[in-house]
């Protein structure tokens, strides 16, 4: 983070010291299909609280204490270490795209505010990883996720919802060298 953003970050929780702070991660998968490379992206299950429906990368809390409450990492209570955030990334992949995957290396960290329409005001944090399809749970994506995708690049960054997660993909992608060979050996991809 900038010292612009950081500035700014400071200046908004001393505005508003209700505003929670939530820590999440997740991943950004690839797989080499018949010479190309996609990128599963999932679509969310509209409810009540979140009604419209939305194209994202599979992420979730670090822990949860069940019915809808962030667990103590989760809710920045505890400081969670690299290989619990690794571990969610790796069960949100599961649970979300209905695949296992294996991390290759870690993409960084988003920071961003967003309004819960029951929480109030809400500071998140994203650790996101960039993995590898290893193959396909037998039980699928689980009931947060209403469809899974694979995707080209293009297709994938035009479908996700949010500009945070389309600049995690871009990164993903830079930092992938299987993707940039593949590219280099088809130049259409």
């Amino acid at each position: 983070m900038g010292k612009k953003a950081r500035q700014k970050t400071a200046s908004f929780l001393k505005q508003d010291s209700a505003v929670l702070r939530e820590f999440s991660s997740g991943g950004v998968v690839f797989k080499k299909l018949g010479g190309k490379i996609l990128w599963i992206v999932s679509a969310s299950v509209p409810n009540q609280i979140f009604p419209k429906l939305v194209w994202r990368l599979p992420k979730g809390w670090i822990d949860d204490e069940g019915q809808g409450i962030p667990g103590p990492m989760a809710s920045g209570k505890v400081k969670a270490d690299e290989n619990s955030l690794k571990q969610a990334a790796i069960r949100e992949v599961a649970e979300e795209g209905g695949i296992k995957a294996k991390i290759l290396k870690k993409i960084g960290t988003e920071r961003y505010f967003y309004t819960h329409p029951v929480r109030g005001k809400i500071l998140k944090f994203v650790t996101l990883y960039l993995m590898e399809y290893a193959g396909d749970l037998e039980e699928g994506f689980g009931a947060e996720t209403s469809a899974v995708a694979w995707l080209t690049f293009d297709e994938a960054y035009n479908r996700l919802s949010f500009a945070k997660e389309k600049e995690s993909l871009r990164k993903a992608k830079e930092l992938a060298p299987v993707v940039q060979r593949t590219e280099q050996e088809f130049p259409e991809l």
